[in-house]
Formats: C-alpha cells, sequence, structure tokens
C-alpha cells in the first residue's frame, strides 16, 4: 500500500522527517517503502506553498535523491526520526553521503516462516530493542505469499560514532523455546535488501516447559567445569582436549542436557556462559595458534583484543600455544597479528582455523543420544554408546558401550558373591558352570611386593577397576585389587605382597567381577561391553549361622549388561 500522508511529518526548521502515526503495537500503524518515501517527498516539493505538518514548497532544497528504488539519499541536511527509521523497509536510507554526519540504514528482510522471532547481534551484543517482533506474534512488513517474514531498516553506520558498525556485520538467529534453532549471517550489509534466512518449526526433543527445566537447574542437576580440560570419552586411556566438562544427575537423561543447553541460550535467557550473556553465546568459532607468550598466561571466559581491532572471548586455552575463541567483532586476525589481554600478550601464529558452530551450542539430539558440537565434552562417566563427540584436535571420539550387570536379592552380611569367567562349555564334577582359571596367563613372575601384573590378553569388557586372583604356585587362588588397567601394554595395576605365596610365569589369572560379602542387597559391576558377550558362572555362598546351600548359575554380560537373582535355600 502506498505511504499514509497523514503519519508522516517534515519539519522545514530542523529538516526532519518523523512517523507520527500509530506505533508498532497500536491500532493502525503504517509502513511505507524507501521508494515510498522519496515519492512523497517529492510530491511535497513540488508545491507552490506547503500545508499543515508537511513543511515542504517548491521554493525549498530537495530533500531526497533517488539512486535506485532500494536505495534513497537524504540531501540537504534531512534526516530521519529513530520512529520514522522503524516505519520504513524495502531497501536503504543514507543521509548526508560521505559527510561528518553520514548515517547509513540499510534493508534487512528475513525469508522464513509467518511467526517466527528473530533477533540480531550486532557490534558483539544482542541488540535489546527488538521492535521487528510485533507483539502480535508476527513479524513487521511480512510478506507470507512471497515467504517474507521481516523487513525492516537498521543502522549499520554512523560516522559520528565512527563509522561502520562493526564493519556492517550482522548475526540473525532464532532461538524461540520449543522450536528449531537457527543462525544466520551477513558479512557487511550493502546498498538495498540484505537477505536473513532463518526459519524454525517444532522442535520434538524439546517438549519440556521452561519452568520444568528452571526447576533442573534450582536442584543443580547440570554443572559445568569452564575451559581447556582434558576427559577419556572414547576410553582408550588417554583423555581428549574439549572446552567443558559438562555433569549431569544420574536421573537426567541427553535429551535433558540438550534441553538444558537450549534454555541457556533461549531468547530472554538470563544466564551467562563462558562469561557472555547466554542469548549471545555460540560456542567455539575460531581455533588460535600463538607463540610469544609474555606476560603470564590467558585468563579463559575472558575476552581479548587482536591486533586487526578484532576482539574475541576465550572458551578454552592451553597454557602454551593455542586457544578456542568465540569471535565477538571484526574478523579473525592473521598471522602475526598481536593477542592482548591486559599485561598478557602473544604473537598469532599460522593455521588459524575457523570452526563450525551448531546453533543449539551444545549440538543435536536424537532424542536419546547427543551429537556433541565441536570441542565440547561431557564427564566420561555421563556419556553413552551411541552419542557422538568432537575433540578440540577435531577428531570424533565415540564413547564406549558401559554397560553394568547386577545380582539381586543378596542377604547382607551373610551372602559371599563371586562372580567368575566360564568358557561356557566347562563344569565341574556335579555339573555346574566352572571357572575359568586360565582367562589370562602370567607373562612375569611374582614374588614380593608387587605394583604390576602383567599378563598375555586383558579380555575385552574388563572393568577399569576391581578384582582379579591369581593362582599361586601351590595352587591358591590369590585375591587381589586393581586400581588401573592399560590394555596397551596388557598390565594391571596393583599393590600386593607375593613373598609368601608367589606365582611363576604362565600361571592362571582370572577376573572376578564381583568378589565380596554384600553389602547391599544388589551388588553390580559395571563395565564397557565389546560386542562379544562374556560367558559368567555366578556362585553364591551363605555358611554362617543360617547356613544355605551353594547357588550357583551361568550367566552372561551382554549388549544389555545382565542380571541374576540369587535363590535362597536353607541347608539348615
Amino acid at each position: 500500500m502506498p505511504i499514509v500522508a497523514a503519519d508522516w511529518t517534515v519539519t522545514r526548521s530542523t529538516k526532519v522527517i518523523d512517523y507520527i502515526g500509530d506505533a508498532h503495537g497500536g491500532a493502525a500503524p503504517s509502513y511505507a517503502t524507501v521508494l515510498e518515501l522519496h515519492r512523497w517527498l517529492s510530491d511535497l516539493a513540488d508545491d507552490p506553498s506547503s500545508t499543515g505538518d508537511d513543511q515542504l514548497q517548491a521554493t525549498d532544497l530537495l530533500p531526497s535523491d533517488r539512486q535506485t528504488d532500494r536505495y534513497i539519499r537524504l540531501i540537504n541536511g534531512y534526516t530521519l526520526t529513530t520512529t520514522a527509521v522503524e516505519h520504513l523497509y524495502g531497501g536503504s536510507i543514507v543521509e548526508d553521503l560521505g559527510g561528518a554526519n553520514e548515517k547509513i540504514y540499510d534493508g534487512i528482510v528475513n525469508y522464513g516462516n509467518s511467526g517466527i522471532k528473530i533477533q540480531l547481534i550486532q557490534n558483539g551484543v544482542v541488540i535489546a530493542n527488538d521492535w521487528w517482533n510485533l507483539a502480535s506474534g508476527l513479524g513487521v512488513n511480512e510478506d507470507p505469499t512471497r515467504g517474507i517474514s521481516h523487513q525492516f531498516l537498521l543502522l549499520v553506520s554512523d560516522a559520528a560514532a565512527g563509522g561502520d558498525i562493526d564493519g556492517r556485520r550482522l548475526i540473525g538467529f532464532t532461538r524461540e523455546w520449543g522450536k528449531t534453532y537457527k543462525e544466520f549471517t551477513i558479512n557487511g550489509t550493502d546498498r538495498g535488501n540484505n537477505t536473513l534466512a532463518l526459519d524454525n518449526g517444532t522442535d520434538l526433543n524439546n517438549a519440556s516447559t521452561t519452568a520444568t527445566v528452571a526447576g533442573w537447574i534450582t536442584a543443580s542437576d547440570f554443572s559445568n567445569t569452564e575451559g581447556y580440560g582434558t576427559i577419556d570419552i572414547d576410553g582408550d586411556g588417554t583423555g581428549e582436549p574439549y572446552y567443558s566438562a559438562f555433569d549431569k544427575a544420574a536421573t537426567r537423561s541427553q535429551n535433558d542436557f540438550y534441553e538444558y543447553c537450549k534454555y541457556l541460550q533461549r531468547d530472554g535467557s538470563a544466564e551467562t556462559l563462558y562469561g557472555l550473556s547466554g542469548e549471545l553465546f555460540r560456542g567455539i568459532t575460531h581455533e588460535i595458534p600463538y607463540g610469544s607468550l609474555a606476560g603470564g598466561t590467558f585468563n579463559e571466559s575472558a575476552s581479548v583484543t587482536f591486533g586487526n581491532g578484532a576482539t574475541a572471548q576465550i572458551l578454552a586455552d592451553n597454557g602454551v600455544d593455542k586457544m578456542w575463541i568465540q569471535l565477538l567483532t571484526g574478523v579473525a586476525p592473521s598471522n602475526t597479528d598481536t593477542i592482548t589481554q591486559g599485561a598478557v600478550t602473544a604473537t598469532v601464529g599460522t593455521g588459524v582455523t575457523s570452526r563450525t558452530i551448531s546453533p543449539v551450542f551444545c549440538g543435536s539430539s536424537t532424542g536419546s543420544r547427543l551429537i556433541a558440537a565441536y570441542g565440547l565434552g561431557m564427564v566420561a562417566t555421563d556419556v553413552l554408546a551411541g552419542d557422538k563427540f568432537t575433540d578440540l584436535n577435531n577428531t570424533q571420539r565415540l564413547p564406549k558401550d558401559q554397560q553394568t550387570w547386577v545380582i539381586t536379592n543378596a542377604k547382607v552380611g551373610e551372602s559371599y558373591i563371586l562372580v567368575a569367567p566360564w568358557d561356557g562349555t566347562t563344569t565341574d564334577p556335579e555339573g555346574n558352570p566352572a571357572i575359568n582359571k586360565n582367562q589370562m596367563t602370567l607373562q612375569t613372575a611374582l614374588t614380593g611386593n608387587e605394583t604390576a601384573i602383567v599378563v598375555d590378553t586383558i579380555p575385552k569388557s574388563t572393568p577399569d577397576t576391581g578384582t582379579l586372583r591369581v593362582v599361586s604356585d601351590a595352587g591358591q587362588d590369590i585375591l587381589v585389587n586393581y586400581t588401573a588397567v592399560n590394555r596397551t601394554t596388557n598390565t594391571f595395576t596393583v599393590s600386593h605382597d607375593f613373598t609368601s605365596t608367589p606365582a611363576a610365569v604362565n600361571q592362571g589369572v582370572f577376573l572376578t567381577y564381583i568378589d565380596k560379602l554384600a553389602t547391599a542387597t544388589s551388588e553390580s559391576f559395571t563395565a564397557v561391553y565389546e560386542s562379544v558377550d562374556v560367558d559368567l558362572v555366578v556362585v553364591v555362598r551363605d555358611g554362617g549361622t543360617t547356613p544355605e546351600k551353594q547357588f550357583i548359575s551361568p550367566s552372561a554380560f551382554s549388549s544389555s549388561g545382565g542380571s541374576v537373582s540369587i535363590i535362597h535355600q536353607s541347608d539348615a
């Protein structure tokens, strides 16, 4: 529709063009394209005399000049009020081109679904006044027939305040609760319309209410250790570097964690991540190598300035030669640019690498598993088989399949439980499954105070800590606690004195997955399931004041763990 003349004024004495119609949420606000504004001003400028509040006539200097249909210059000192700018769309308007008071308002058009709410990051902050999102839930000047949700103008350059605002760069995003998140970048607006492509849909993995997730935070169900650290997510015995170590309560699922992260980032969030507001936080955008470190070490979750004028927030720093940042303003630095944080300085090295961010900073959810974004880590006890992580070396890490085997119906302080390996076929003289005491064989003799037991091959699905038994030279099965496993060298870390129970090379060694007097009605062990079931024999004995017959049963540690329930039979 053409410009509503009654909603606009021109004041001769100040050369100010203003909008005086209803506000965005009013009864009948009106909007005009930049070309319609120019045509209206031109029509006023050919009148023999001015009337009413439109103080413009044929004897006055022209207020505007058309460069193209989508690029209008205001000339001869004419300017727009902020309110007037908010009621224009469809191109750019420049005031005082090349002058000391030059201002550039460029057009922004978002192609997306109707009813979407978008936000903009400009010069390192989220623009607080998002007037382009109407109270009705619609976007200003939406045009559904063309797939347009918003059309408006935005100030991108102001000579009096230093010129171009962060190189006229903008980041648009949508983070509405219950909807999919998305981000789109404009790397420098130009005259005319500049495109955003932000849409959203229902996120089926984000069905909880904000009140529910807020309750998780109140209950401290989630926590994070921010900054550089190593975690052995893939269970190979060596930690990999990550910029976070999120921890969650046992009652919370991987999808709960995904919703928690969405909550931290949501539109209107009051949370803080790595020293940034939740709305501003995006994750790692660049990996920056450096050298010539001086003045100490860089503080994580704090800002740095580069020699090219760019600023960034450090999300992780190894304290030696590399940092991982979220770029805030400017462009990524180049080799030899300086890095400054207070008295600490360094020089950017070769190999600055951009990293792809995820609209939800933690990554995506399948509903039961997490596909984590670059560099994001969780404590090893919280990861699940089927999760996917990518460490700061950009290497994918897949968690092992941790499963738990449980024995139930034990009598506390009475049931002695032994869960040991079985070869699947051998039985004892009574036809019961027989313990495989040659599950492993010694590679070095044990004769004194030993700190290591070396065997031929450590079986798959060996718990990281636990107990084993060594068959001594005298035929005793010596119970030994181990505190670590090195699968490369086939070594168990122990602390045990074998002086009186020596064991020679090639003596048998076998795991005892549970080997204890019951301290609870249920006992269990957890290990990594590695594609092959492990046959087990379960032996429970009670010869105390209320003796019972031996309970013995085959079982297996499988892809779903496993379980056995003790059957009690009196032997009184």
